[in-house]
C-alpha cells in the first residue's frame, strides 16, 4: 500500500499527534465524549483509535481489543503519545461503545466520511438483523438498515429500524441522507412503495425494484403482461415489444442462467411514479457433479424501474439487478463472517450499534487502503501497525 506524498493542512492535536485535515481521527476528535473530567485517564479520540487499529488488525471483541494493545504497549505509547504507561483495561472499551458514546454522532461520522472520494453507480438498500444485540426476550435481534456503495464498498448511511417491517418508514429518512442524484437505487420487494419512489426520482435517481405480491395490482398487471399467449385458432398473437438478454455464469458446481424480458407496455396503464420499463427474471440452476446434472431448480422475478431502454437496455437491468447482491457478499457477509458480528453478545447499552457503524467504517478503509479482500488486509495491517496509524490520520484523497 502506497499513499502519496502531497498534502493538505496538517494539525496537531492536544495529546500530540500530528494528522491532516478531514481524516477518521480529525472527525473523532470532533465526537461529544459525555465523561465528566474527574476520573477520566484517556481522551475519546485515543480510546476509539486503538479500537479501529485494533480492528484493522483482526481483532473484534473488547477482549481481544485489550489483549492486542497490552502486547503493543510501547508501540501504541509512542504513535498516540499516551501520557499513561498503563493500556486501557478491556472494560473500558466496552463502557466507552456502550454508553459514552452517541449512535447518533458516529453514524454521522462514518456516513460523512464515507461519502468522500468515488462513488459507484448503483447503491442497494438493505436490512441486516445484528443477532448480537438479540436479548433473551425476544425472538430476533435489532435491524439496521443501511444504503450501501455495492462499487466502493462503502456504507453511505446507516439508520436504527427496530424491526425488519419498519424498513419501509425508515428507508426514506436513510436516503435522505445520501446524495442520490444520477444514482440508481436497488432493493427487496418491500422497499418497492410509492413514496420511496417518488422520493428517489426528487433526487434525480432511479429506482430497480422487484415486484411481489405486496404490491398486488401491479404484480398481476406485470405478471399478466409475461404470462404465456394461448391464441384461439384464427386469431394471431397480441404483438409485444418484448426484449430479452441472456446471462450464463459457471462455478461452484453449477451453471446458471439468467433471462431477463422488458417491456414499456405498461407505461401507459401503470400509475407507478416514473415507470418506464418492467422485468421478469428468470434464473435457471443446474447443479452437475462428474458431467451429470444431479439437480435443478428454477426462481421467477417480476420488477420495476424507472430507467428508460434509452437509460439501460435488457442486459444493463440485469447487471443492476445482479448488483444488489453486492450488499449481502460485501457488507452483510463480511460483518457476519470477517468481523463475526452475530456470534459476539452485544447486549448492553448501545454496544451492538455502535459497533456496528464501526464495522462498517473498517470496510470501508479496508477499501480505501485497496485492499479486496478484507480478511487478507487485516492479516496485513497485523503485521504493518504504522500504516494503519496512517490510514486513519490521512483523508480519502490522499491515498
Amino acid at each position: 500500500m502506497q499513499y502519496s506524498t502531497a498534502r493538505v493542512e496538517r494539525e496537531i492535536s492536544a495529546s500530540g499527534i500530528e494528522f491532516d485535515k478531514g481524516s477518521v481521527y480529525d472527525r473523532l476528535c470532533k465526537l461529544t465524549d459525555v465523561r465528566k473530567a474527574k476520573g477520566k485517564q484517556y481522551s475519546l479520540e485515543t480510546l476509539l483509535m486503538i479500537i479501529l487499529m485494533a480492528k484493522l488488525c483482526g481483532e473484534d471483541t473488547p477482549v481481544e481489543i485489550a489483549d492486542w494493545a497490552k502486547h503493543r504497549q510501547d508501540e501504541l505509547i509512542e504513535m498516540l503519545h499516551l501520557s499513561r504507561p498503563k493500556i486501557p483495561h478491556h472494560n473500558t472499551y466496552r463502557r466507552i461503545l456502550a454508553y459514552k458514546v452517541y449512535v447518533e454522532e458516529i453514524e454521522r461520522l462514518v456516513g460523512e466520511y464515507n461519502q468522500q472520494g468515488e462513488h459507484g453507480q448503483v447503491y442497494a438498500l438493505d436490512g441486516k438483523a445484528v443477532r448480537g444485540m438479540r436479548k433473551k426476550d425476544k425472538a430476533s435481534g435489532e435491524y439496521l438498515l443501511s444504503v450501501y456503495d455495492v462499487e466502493q464498498g462503502k456504507v453511505m448511511s446507516q439508520v436504527e429500524v427496530g424491526r425488519k417491517e419498519n424498513e419501509i418508514t425508515k428507508a426514506p429518512k436513510a436516503l435522505k441522507m445520501v446524495e442520490i442524484a444520477k444514482k440508481v437505487v436497488t432493493g427487496d420487494a418491500i422497499h418497492t412503495q410509492r413514496g420511496l419512489s417518488s422520493q428517489i426520482l426528487e433526487g434525480q435517481g432511479h429506482y430497480v425494484f422487484p415486484v411481489k405480491e405486496n404490491q398486488p395490482q401491479l404484480y398481476k398487471n406485470i405478471r399478466s403482461l409475461f404470462a404465456p399467449e394461448y391464441p384461439k385458432p384464427g386469431f394471431g398473437k397480441i404483438a409485444t415489444d418484448f426484449q430479452t438478454a441472456r446471462t450464463v455464469n459457471k462455478g461452484h458446481g453449477r451453471i446458471e442462467t439468467r433471462t431477463i424480458t422488458t417491456s414499456e407496455m405498461l407505461n401507459l396503464y401503470a400509475t407507478w411514479p416514473g415507470l418506464m420499463q418492467v422485468y421478469r427474471l428468470e434464473r435457471q440452476f443446474e447443479w452437475r457433479r462428474n458431467g451429470r446434472c444431479i439437480r435443478t431448480s428454477c426462481e421467477v422475478e417480476y420488477g420495476i424501474t424507472s430507467l428508460s431502454r434509452k437509460q439501460a437496455c435488457p442486459l444493463q437491468v440485469l447487471k443492476i439487478r445482479r448488483c444488489h447482491w453486492g450488499i449481502e457478499t460485501g457488507l452483510h457477509y463480511r460483518r457476519d463472517v470477517t468481523f463475526r458480528e452475530d456470534a459476539m453478545r452485544m447486549t448492553i447499552g448501545n454496544l451492538g450499534k455502535v459497533m456496528a457503524s464501526i464495522n462498517n467504517l473498517v470496510l470501508a478503509l479496508i477499501r480505501q487502503a485497496k485492499f479486496h479482500n478484507a480478511a487478507q488486509a487485516r492479516r496485513w495491517f497485523a503485521g504493518h501497525i504504522p500504516q494503519a496509524f496512517v490510514l486513519l490520520t490521512t483523508p480519502f484523497s490522499q491515498l
